[in-house]
This record gives C-alpha cells, sequence and structure tokens, in this order.
C-alpha cells in the first residue's frame, strides 16, 4: 500500500472517530481530497484507494488534470477564489463551486453552465472569522446572496462553506463552524433548503465535524505538504 493510500485510510478513521464522537453516522460526512498543485499520479494513487471527489484552486491547472481524465469518474469541485475571467472554465468542467461571494460569479457560472450537463452544485462562501485576507461574502449578507442564487438557472445551491483563522486550540476551533451552522439554521427558516457545510480541512476536521460538516476539504494529511506553483 503507497503513501497517499495510508494517509487516505487514516483520514478515513480520523472521520469515522469524530463522527461517532458526537453521535453522527460517519457517511453524512463526504470526503473531499484537496488535489490542487499536486500531479495527476497522485490523484490516480488516490483513486486506486478508493478516492473519487477532488477539490481544485486553480481553473486553468485543474482543467488540464481533468482532460487528462476525462474517462474517470471523479467528482471535481472548484475550491478557490473565482474570478469572471475564469467562470466559463469552472462552469463547463466542474461539478461543485464551493466558493461564490458575489452574485456576479453566480449568474455568469449559470448563465455558462452547458446545458446537457448536471446544474453545478454551489455553495456561498462566509467569511465568518472576519479576516481581511479571506473571501467570502460577510454573515450579515448571506442569506440575501443565497436567496438570489437560489432562483438562479443551472445552479442547485447547496449550502455554505469558510475557512476559518486557524488554531490549535480545539474549542477555538469549533467557534467559527459553530457560527457558520447558525447561519445555515437561519437560511433554512427563511425557506431556503440548504444541507451542505462544507468545512473543515487537515488540522481541524474533528473540531468542523463536531459543528456538522458534511464535507471536508482535507490535502496535506493525504498528500502531503502542497506544491509550490
Amino acid at each position: 500500500m503507497g503513501a497517499i493510500a495510508i494517509n487516505l485510510q487514516a483520514v478515513r478513521e480520523r472521520i469515522a472517530k469524530a463522527a461517532r464522537a458526537v453521535g453522527r453516522d460517519p457517511g453524512e460526512v463526504m470526503l473531499l481530497a484537496m488535489s490542487k498543485s499536486k500531479p495527476l499520479a497522485d490523484i490516480l494513487a488516490a483513486a486506486e484507494a478508493g478516492q473519487n471527489a477532488f477539490g481544485e484552486n486553480y481553473a486553468q491547472e485543474a482543467v488540464e488534470k481533468i482532460s487528462l481524465a476525462v474517462n474517470r469518474h471523479f467528482a471535481w469541485h472548484f475550491t478557490g477564489p473565482l474570478q469572471s475571467n475564469k467562470t466559463r472554465l469552472v462552469a463547463e468542467n466542474f461539478a461543485w463551486v464551493h466558493t461564490i461571494e458575489r452574485l456576479k460569479i453566480a449568474e455568469r457560472l449559470s448563465a455558462q453552465r452547458p446545458e446537457n450537463l448536471p446544474p453545478l452544485q454551489v455553495c456561498v462562501q462566509v467569511n465568518v472569522s472576519g479576516e481581511a485576507s479571506k473571501s467570502g461574502c460577510a454573515p450579515d449578507d448571506a442569506l440575501a446572496l443565497c436567496l438570489a442564487i437560489a432562483s438562479l438557472p443551472r445552479l442547485k445551491l447547496r449550502g455554505l462553506m469558510a475557512i476559518p483563522e486557524e488554531t490549535d486550540d480545539f474549542a477555538a476551533q469549533r467557534q467559527p463552524f459553530s457560527r457558520l451552522r447558525d447561519i445555515v439554521d437561519s437560511i433554512r427558516a427563511a425557506g431556503v433548503p440548504l444541507d451542505t457545510l462544507s468545512m473543515g480541512m487537515s488540522h481541524d476536521l474533528e473540531a468542523a465535524i463536531a459543528e456538522g460538516a458534511t464535507i471536508v476539504r482535507i490535502g496535506t494529511a493525504i498528500f502531503g505538504q502542497r506544491n509550490t506553483l
């Protein structure tokens, strides 16, 4: 068994343990392998170990990998900042987008999603920590943005995503995840049927799962340190 397969097994065990610790079914949590900046060989090694959902942050780099793996039944998730000039690439090649923070981007994705593909599954990114360096809409703006996106054709609004400020303290890790869960609950109460909380990475997946994460985005714990582009 190769290193990536061993790492994947360890991550799956962490997910299962974290879910059971709070009375959740581990099957409720999707593992998204963050393959940004990693070669296709690493992705194929993960696939051999049963992984089929991969996250990419850079549209052009990702599309090159997608074209090389066109015959593989992978689910490609876009998880990076999305600029207007890259929306067509993403709309045409990805199954999910986790990082919508502006209505203009959602409108472009909707208009550019090919009719022959299923609706693009999307999440709104929320800046729950209020960091100036982080992308995402303000928590108070999330409901209005979700309501607007929910009415767009060719998109399926699934939920919210966040990348909180890093900390090693477990209780502190849980706080922004709890806030994101509360925002999801308030949006559901307003009549928008969300089912996804995309939150938690290699260093804090346990805290995210404790607060209801349905997708955890794991890169380093599977593939090792990110390569510099």
